[in-house]
């Protein structure tokens, strides 16, 4: 078993930082940091190569080939998955997926 590279977008990283501005602007600057945290160590955990998911079931992402999966309920992770590397590419609120 091996580990896949996990690379990151530039747009995720954004998107990181959005969510960390918002919960920190409510007063919660502990609760911030510890979510980006506790997200950069779950995606770079996505890299075990035992594990595979499933594709969109948003048509559009779907027909591009991303894969998808939930993270705390609340949030999309969209990703391409290969042999050797992972791509995350977009990190989005559940509520802004349409399908």
């Amino acid at each position: 078993m091996g580990f896949r590279e996990v690379v990151i977008r530039q747009s995720v990283i954004d998107d990181l930082a959005d969510i960390s501005w918002f919960i920190e602007s409510k007063g919660m600057s502990q609760t911030a940091k510890k979510f980006v945290d506790d997200t950069y160590d779950f995606l770079g955990s996505l890299g075990k190569s035992d594990r595979s998911f499933a594709t969109c079931r948003e048509p559009d992402r779907r027909l591009i080939g991303y894969k998808c999966f939930v993270y705390k309920k609340k949030y999309t992770i969209v990703f391409i998955e290969t042999d050797r590397e992972l791509i995350i590419c977009e990190f989005i609120p559940c509520k802004l997926v349409y399908w």
